[in-house]
């Protein structure tokens, strides 16, 4: 069965505004009963997953798609040749940082670091740095320049 497109997903759910509590419910409290202390990296690798499945060509593509997804406001801090620091913001950090203790953002990093890699065609993995003070992920995705991905 073929999955419908990113954009056909997009258009089906445009209208629908429900409250992220059921989603945190699932992110915060049952993924992490289940997953245990291995939580962080089956995310890690599941943000990879889905970007693969959802490969996006352009930044602002990614930054559209964290915004639809509600896991906040994504945006570009600074580019450098072999790296990528990013910024994720909004209420729905400030409420993760508030409500829980020990939150992780590597669903994120790995959407990211795959995202990257399919854009620049290099190897990626990306790293978190929590701000909770100024309620912002700092997310810094690096490539190796050298290490190219064929096909």
């Amino acid at each position: 069965m073929k999955l419908p497109s990113l954009e056909e997903q997009y258009k089906a759910l445009e209208d629908i505004h429900i409250s992220a509590f059921g989603s945190e419910l699932i992110r915060q409290i049952l993924l992490p009963e289940l997953l245990g202390k291995e939580t962080a990296s089956i995310l890690y690798w599941a943000g990879k997953s889905l970007a693969r499945r959802y490969p996006l060509e352009t930044m602002p593509d990614i930054i559209a798609f964290f915004e639809k997804a509600g896991w906040g406001t994504l945006s570009i801090v600074e580019e450098r040749s072999d790296e990528l620091h990013v910024e994720l913001t909004g209420p729905i950090i400030t409420a993760r940082f508030a409500l829980h203790e020990n939150c992780t953002f590597q669903l994120e990093a790995g959407f990211l670091a795959q995202q990257i890699e399919h854009q620049k065609r290099r190897v990626a993995e990306a790293f978190e740095q929590q701000k909770k003070r100024v309620n912002k992920v700092l997310i810094i995705i690096k490539w190796d320049r050298k290490d190219e991905i064929n096909g």
